[in-house]
């Protein structure tokens, strides 16, 4: 058990910065684990060698809020003394079914921290017990309140960590009912579990409006620098009324009589500052603009939707405004270039794809003839 649990922290390690997983508005995931159980509020001693495991099938509603069905396998041990101060070893096999619902309070973050609470039944059978009849297998309920945290590898798969405590409807899951002068039996049982596990999410919803721009951005940004695929992606987008003499080659590409989008500019994960596959198309429009000295331009910059409006309009500004600074660099009149920031805004292609949201974060050139 210790080595499983050393292995996942590895995996976790490793992986936690290759990827960051999308979040989405609702998903359905299966989850499988390993569990560590004790004995907690119990009448004999626990003892250290508890081990278990667990499926689940969980529904996220939203990018806070999900349910999930979660059945389990658990083996208690403990042990306790008989009259003659022998060492009685007991153990209490568990069969488990819970429906909890769970919180995400960061649920954009790659680490994302929930709470959990919910019902469930159990089914025990002990063995050695101190008072209980040997015979008295039988079902119970039990709460359960918990915390967790999941880890997001890919869109598909997540490991996720948990601490959960459970409280059963009686005091007989030791085996032990030590009769209490103000109530007949003591109370109720408890025991606690320290679980670790995967999550594969089989299906999705649309990538989550609410989360911060971050997530999921960077693999799709190394398609980019595939410019035969950049190309294709204009092609199919861009409208039917393109003037095709003010196409310059495969970088810049009309979109209307007055618009032209450089095809390959990129930027930094998250940030304003140019990517080295950007220089190709932007010394092209140095090119261009140094051959139509009468003409001067507006950089209008757009992002796709993932992040909230207010961060997408400040960083559409920013990537116009590196954009125009390079031009000054290549020796192009300040006075000609001003720049604008759509954010989100009009966008020209579904943002529902990888291709569609790469089509939607452009530069484009608004043509001004003086």
């Amino acid at each position: 058990m210790k080595n499983f649990f050393i292995t996942l922290a590895l995996m976790l390690l490793v992986n936690i910065g290759v990827s960051q997983a999308q979040t989405v508005t609702d998903s359905w995931a299966f989850g499988f684990g390993l569990s560590y159980p004790r004995f907690y509020s119990v009448n004999i001693t626990a003892l250290n060698n508890d081990y278990g495991a667990y499926l689940s099938i969980q529904r996220n509603f939203s990018e806070h809020v999900g349910l999930r069905l979660r059945g389990g396998y658990a083996h208690l041990a403990g042990q306790w003394s008989d009259a003659s101060l022998n060492l009685i070893k007991e153990s209490t096999n568990l069969i488990t079914g819970d429906l909890d619902m769970l919180y995400y309070l960061v649920p954009c973050a790659p680490v994302s921290p929930y709470l959990f609470a919910g019902v469930g039944g159990n089914y025990k059978s002990i063995t050695n017990p101190q008072t209980v009849s040997p015979d008295n297998n039988k079902f119970g309920t039990q709460l359960n309140v918990g915390v967790g945290a999941d880890f997001k590898f890919n869109p598909s798969w997540s490991f996720v960590a948990e601490f959960g405590y459970h409280q059963t409807s009686n005091s007989e899951l030791d085996g032990a009912i030590i009769p209490d002068i103000s109530k007949e039996v003591n109370g109720h049982d408890s025991y606690i579990v320290l679980s670790a596990g995967l999550n594969y999410f089989f299906d999705k919803g649309k990538p989550s409006p609410q989360c911060e721009p971050c997530q999921g951005m960077t693999m799709e940004m190394k398609d980019m620098t595939d410019y035969n695929k950049i190309e294709d992606m204009i092609k199919k987008h861009i409208p039917k009324e393109v003037i095709k003499e003010i196409v310059v080659d495969k970088y810049i590409v009309a979109i209307s009589e007055d618009r032209l989008v450089l095809v390959g500019v990129n930027f930094a994960f998250d940030k304003s500052d140019l990517l080295p596959e950007s220089y190709i198309p932007l010394d092209k429009s140095v090119k261009l603009l140094k051959e139509k000295p009468d003409v001067n331009v507006e950089i209008e910059g757009y992002t796709d939707y993932i992040g909230t409006e207010e961060y997408n309009q400040q960083l559409s500004i920013d990537r116009a405004i590196t954009v125009k600074n390079y031009l000054v660099s290549q020796g192009i009149a300040e006075s000609r270039l001003s720049t604008v920031g759509f954010g989100k805004g009009n966008p020209v292609a579904t943002n529902e794809t990888e291709e569609g949201r790469a089509m939607n974060r452009r530069i484009v050139f608004r043509i001004i003839n003086k």
